[in-house]
């Protein structure tokens, strides 16, 4: 009887945790404030400072990338990311370009210098927004959902600058490029999803 008794004891003793967990323990079902539905509810800052809807943007194809203008990854992708710019914005691409700081401090400028060098530096046309962090505590509300949506390869956090997300036109983030990809390498993703309906 004594060996069957500490038979069910075992078996009892996770059950017993379970339950002082669940009763004990703060309930993890609170609603998370930054969760999204879609992209088009989030809305960001531009680089001076206004307030935009990502709403703006709907029925267009995005590639969204965190930027910086100190980086070795810097010259070869604004020089890409202008090509399909101007190739594609009449067609209905929209790049969107977040400068962030977390890689190296390899965009410390102001927001104002961070303008200026962009579109004087790299001659970008493309809407630019304010800094923004990408990763931990302070993460935007945007790449929280956009890392929620396409998780990476080696778990979700953004690696490195000049990481790319790919959105349809109907809001879907549909890939995310590694910071080594180039944007011509993205292309022919973006002439298929501006083909479709």
């Amino acid at each position: 009887m004594p060996r069957s008794r500490s038979r069910v004891l075992i078996l009892l003793l996770p059950l017993a945790f379970v339950f002082y967990l669940y009763r004990y323990l703060p309930s993890p079902a609170i609603v998370d404030q930054s969760s999204y539905s879609s992209i088009y509810h989030i809305s960001v800052k531009d680089i001076d400072g206004n307030d935009v809807s990502l709403s703006k943007f709907t029925g267009k194809v995005l590639l969204i990338v965190n930027v910086a203008s100190k980086c070795g990854l810097t010259q070869g992708n604004y020089k890409e990311l202008n090509i399909l710019y101007a190739k594609y914005k009449t067609k209905g691409l929209e790049i969107l370009a977040f400068p962030c700081n977390q890689f190296g401090s390899q965009e410390p400028g102001s927001n104002k210098e961070i303008k200026d060098n962009i579109c004087t530096t790299f001659k970008g046309e493309f809407p630019i927004f304010d800094k923004i962090e990408v990763n931990g505590e302070n993460a935007s509300p945007l790449y929280k959902f956009l890392k929620e949506q396409k998780g990476g390869l080696f778990g979700d956090s953004i690696k490195w600058n000049f990481a790319k997300f790919l959105v349809d036109k109907q809001g879907n983030v549909v890939d995310r490029f590694a910071p080594t990809t180039s944007p011509l390498e993205i292309e022919k993703d973006i002439e298929k999803l501006l083909a479709s309906t």
